[in-house]
């Protein structure tokens, strides 16, 4: 078995290494060997700390946010416990506040509690 990755573009497995890059001879589409190695570490979804984050974590406001469609705001300090992290991106999660189920908020403006 290769450690060769696949094309991303087309699928194919006939890739090949060249210099930095890896080739694919099927569709001439050439991508770098480091990003192979970093799409598991950039789908890590963290903090404006700078933690990782994982579903059921809890974490805390850290600035009074507006919510979309509602009068209410979140404060500074709000906790929003048992999050879910959104497949496939690193920015938002999805989680439950005591006044607002069903929020999505970014992380940026989230820590780890």
């Amino acid at each position: 078995m290769s450690d060769i990755p696949a094309c991303p573009r087309c699928g194919m497995e006939n890739t090949y290494p060249d210099g930095d890059n890896y080739v694919c001879p099927d569709c001439a589409h050439e991508w770098p060997m480091a990003a192979a190695a970093t799409e598991e570490e950039a789908m890590l979804v963290r903090d404006v700390n700078g933690n990782v984050l994982n579903g059921g974590d809890t974490v805390v406001v850290i600035k009074d946010l507006k919510v979309k469609g509602s009068s209410i705001v979140l404060k500074q300090g709000t906790v929003i416990r048992n999050i879910r992290l959104v497949d496939g991106d690193a920015e938002h999660i999805e989680g439950n506040s005591d006044k607002i189920k069903g929020l999505v908020l970014k992380v940026c403006f989230l820590r780890k509690a």
